[in-house]
């Protein structure tokens, strides 16, 4: 039986995430993930999950989303399982991406799913895995790409 603690210390975690990419403060992120984490963006970009530097991940999302106007991403119905030191925490999402630009609209949003796999340490719950599953977007995908940023 996992303790409400674990459950709204997982919660949270997870949730800085977001907040953290939405407010551009990347160098907290470091404090959300293990050294290395796997990551499945499978359902929007195709290719293969794969494990990563965590440093290289808040890179490319600094490189991408930071280059937007603003983004908000709004995360709820969460559900956390806890086993002991490791974790599961599933929620759903709404990410608002806002870029003005010459060549569409200024939107793109996306709806889907997060699972993140969080891991008990000595500095406290961390993420170690994650996997989004897009439901739905509509508006302007061309604004996530360098040439909709005007790269």
């Amino acid at each position: 039986m996992s303790s409400v603690e674990d459950r709204l210390d997982v919660i949270e975690t997870c949730t800085k995430v977001s907040w953290y990419v939405d407010q551009r403060e990347w160098d907290a992120l470091y404090g959300v993930f293990t050294d290395k984490v796997l990551v499945d963006y499978t359902s929007l970009n195709g290719g293969e999950p794969s494990t990563v530097d965590a440093g290289a991940l808040i890179d490319s999302w600094s490189g991408l989303l930071g280059n937007l106007s603003s983004t908000q991403h709004m995360i709820t119905n969460f559900l956390v399982d806890v086993r002991g030191d490791e974790a599961v925490c599933t929620a759903m999402f709404q990410a608002v991406h806002r870029l003005p630009n010459a060549l569409g609209g200024p939107h793109w949003t996306l709806g889907g799913q997060y699972r993140w796999t969080v891991l008990r340490t000595g500095a406290g719950w961390r993420i170690s895995a994650m996997t989004m599953t897009a439901l739905w977007s509509e508006g302007n995908r061309h604004i996530m790409t360098p040439e909709g940023q005007g790269a």
